[in-house]
This record gives C-alpha cells, sequence and structure tokens, in this order.
C-alpha cells in the first residue's frame, strides 16, 4: 500500500508499504482525510526534537473500519470512525492516576511513531471513536478541537467565566467553542484579523488584534477591572504568556496549551499575589467524545476551518505551500480518497 514518508528536512515521497495485520483486539481502518498540524510542518521542517527520519506523519483522522479481530466487541464493517492517537505505558506516574493524555512515555502518531498517512491503518480498538452524522472531513477536525477543549477543562471553565483565549488557530478555537459550550463569555486574541473573524463565529463575544490594540486596556474594560477568571494561552509566544499572567484575575486560573520556542520570564509576584492556578495542557483525554458531540449539533462553522483540501497524490505540494505561506492556512486536510 502507499503511504506518505518524510525521509529528511524538506523531502518527502510516496513509499510502498506492507499492509498491516490485525491482531485479535486491532481494528483494520481505511484512511479517508488526514488533518496537518504544526508539528507535521515542524518535522518537515527539521524542527521537531521529538521526531527522527523517516517519519510517516498524520495523526488527526478520518477513516472507515473495514476489518476487526475476533476480540474487538464494537465497531462494524463500513462504520466511521477518528482516534485517539497518544499511547500510554500505564505504570508511569501520570497513567497511575489516569492523566495518560500526559504519559511521561506517549508516542504520538505521526511523531515519535508513524502516523497514518497511508492507505490504510490498524489500532486498536479502544482508541477509536465513532459518529455517523457527520462527514468524513468534519471528523478528521476532531483531535485537534479536542485538545483545545482539553485546554477549556484544565481552564476549569464555567457558565458564571470570562475567559481570555490567546492564539486563534485551529486549538484556540476549539478551546473557544468548548468555553462557548459550557456557557462562559469568551475574550479572543490574535494578531490575524481573519482569525479573530472566525473566533467569532466560533462564540467570541469580544476579540482584540494584540499588535494594533492594548490588550489589558481593553480587558479591563470588558471585566470592570476584574481580569478574566481565566486564561487559555494558545499562542505559544513570550509575549502572550505574560499577557494571559497579567490579565487574569485574583483567584484566577490560566492554562498554557502553547509552548514557547523561546524562554519566557514571569512577574512571579503575580502569580502569587494573585494566588493564581496555572497548568499545563497536553494533548486530550475523555474529550474526543464531548467533541464529536459538539461537531454533531453544528452550532458553530467547523467545516469553515477548512482551508484547503489536497488529494493524497499532491501531498509534498500541500508541505511546500504551506511552508512558504503558514499565514494563509488553517487547516489542511489531505485526502487520501482520491
Amino acid at each position: 500500500m502507499k503511504a506518505i514518508s518524510i525521509s529528511e528536512p524538506f523531502y518527502m515521497d510516496i513509499v510502498s508499504k506492507r499492509e498491516p495485520k490485525i491482531g485479535p483486539e486491532e481494528v483494520l481502518l481505511n484512511i479517508q482525510y488526514i488533518g496537518l498540524c504544526g508539528s507535521d510542518l515542524n518535522i518537515y521542517r527539521g524542527t521537531m526534537p521529538m521526531a527522527s527520519y523517516p517519519r510517516i506523519p498524520g495523526h488527526e483522522i478520518s477513516a472507515t473500519v473495514i476489518d476487526k479481530g475476533d476480540n474487538v466487541p464494537k465497531f462494524e464493517i463500513g462504520q466511521q470512525v477518528t482516534l485517539s492517537p497518544y499511547s500510554s505505558c500505564g505504570v508511569c506516574p501520570a497513567c497511575r492516576v489516569g492523566r495518560t493524555n500526559t504519559c511521561e512515555f506517549n508516542q504520538t502518531m505521526g511523531v515519535q511513531r508513524d502516523g497514518a498517512l497511508s492507505e490504510q491503518c490498524a489500532v486498536h480498538y479502544s482508541t477509536l471513536y465513532s459518529s455517523e452524522k457527520l462527514t468524513l472531513q468534519e471528523i478528521a477536525l476532531t483531535e485537534p478541537l479536542s485538545v483545545g477543549y482539553h485546554a477549556a477543562n484544565r481552564a476549569q471553565v464555567s457558565e458564571t467565566d470570562t475567559v481570555l483565549v490567546l492564539g486563534c488557530g485551529t486549538v484556540g478555537l476549539g478551546a473557544i467553542a468548548a468555553s462557548a459550550r459550557k456557557g462562559a463569555g469568551i475574550i479572543a486574541a490574535d494578531i490575524d484579523d481573519a482569525k479573530l473573524d472566525m473566533a467569532e463565529n466560533f462564540g467570541a463575544q469580544h476579540v482584540i488584534n494584540t499588535r494594533q490594540q492594548d490588550a489589558l486596556e481593553i480587558i479591563r474594560d470588558i471585566t470592570g477591572d476584574d481580569g478574566v477568571n481565566a486564561a487559555i494561552e494558545a499562542a505559544g509566544v513570550p509575549a502572550t504568556s505574560q499577557l494571559a499572567i497579567e490579565a487574569v484575575a485574583f483567584a484566577g486560573r490560566v492554562a498554557f496549551v502553547g509552548y514557547s520556542k523561546e524562554a519566557v520570564s514571569f512577574d512571579t509576584k503575580l502569580i502569587v499575589k494573585k494566588e493564581l492556578t496555572v497548568s499545563g495542557s497536553r494533548n486530550a483525554l475523555f474529550e474526543f467524545s464531548d467533541v464529536l458531540k459538539m461537531l454533531e449539533q453544528h452550532r458553530f462553522p467547523f467545516q469553515k476551518l477548512i482551508t484547503r483540501v489536497y488529494p493524497f497524490e499532491q501531498t509534498e505540494q500541500a508541505f511546500r505551500d504551506w511552508n512558504e505561506n503558514p499565514a494563509l492556512f488553517n487547516k489542511i486536510l489531505i485526502d487520501l480518497t482520491k
């Protein structure tokens, strides 16, 4: 069968791969769409320290079931599915307390181990989630939206909160949609007006272009000088990391889902003085089911997240286009049905 392999930075090819054989608890999938994310682009660029070469990318998946092992208790042939692409060891400190999303030895598909940008893939049935109400393109959005939904959970967002989301890419929009679903008021911040327009479509009542406006002044005005109850940092740059700490109210919460490639300096006095709860947010845990339900409700225009769909044979062109003009793309899908 065919697969896409990144053999070294800026070079990929279509390769032949042995068709997978399934074990008694595994399901064989016919891959339909693969969404590309920032980690895939970083592997292509050679800036992802957790990846080695050659590497088959792909962890944002929609697929159909084409076979299953004898001990698979559910899932039927032809069923539409997505999957959780993370692994867990079951014995590290995180796994022992049920936080398998942040397993010390996690290997995400397409990063530390080969992903699903191939015609077929075999996985354990426990990683699968199904929806028959969504299109296969919509199903492929589940994983990145789940990462944003998990960040909203880590920030303990509720209906009584005003939430600041910094960074309105797909993960940030997932956090916005999740916060709106929870009933919170939302302020979205980014440097891209097009992304801020999208944030309004996904539930943000206020938007701030941090390149053109004084974000703190606007946030204080909106909140009556209190600050926001929770901030979700999804941009991964030092300035927004600091802004999250400054903008949150006393006794507030901050969740970091973006991580900066540069060192970030905090005024720890603010963390102590405000008695902030500061959390990291990695991957997703049980949010896949919630996100599928959210997608099925069609409250927000999730299809608009998809900037362009490339056929499988043009995967390398997709990476080239994205690498050369990253600001032009939100979500790229690779269509393996063509």
